[in-house]
């Protein structure tokens, strides 16, 4: 990835989960509003797992392995054209992020 498409990914990645993920929230029906829980859901699914488990440092889009954020906003690409799940994928994140509070 050349230093111009890393920018272009973060660029879609912030435009995705800013703003376009968050406006088209409430008519969806979907869980979550917030930019940091789109984070969150995409980033754990790209990773299989916490993301944090995965990407040191912060913020984790900066500094995420281009093919993770490639991933990420390929989730964020088809949850907003409702070709992916988003509260199975929210579901997941959570079950992931539970399973690693009880040390599991």
């Amino acid at each position: 990835m050349t230093d111009a498409d890393r920018r272009a990914a973060e660029a879609r990645w912030l435009e995705l989960t800013r703003h376009l993920l968050p406006a088209a929230a409430p008519d969806r029906g979907w869980p979550v509003r917030a930019d940091h829980c789109f984070q969150r859901i995409f980033l754990d699914n790209a990773c299989d797992g916490v993301w944090y488990d995965y990407i040191t440092g912060r913020p984790a889009y900066a500094r995420a392995d281009p093919v993770i954020l490639d991933r990420a906003v390929a989730l964020a690409e088809a949850a907003l054209a409702g070709d992916a799940d988003l509260t199975l994928l929210n579901r997941r994140s959570l079950a992931w992020r539970k399973l690693r509070a009880s040390g599991g």
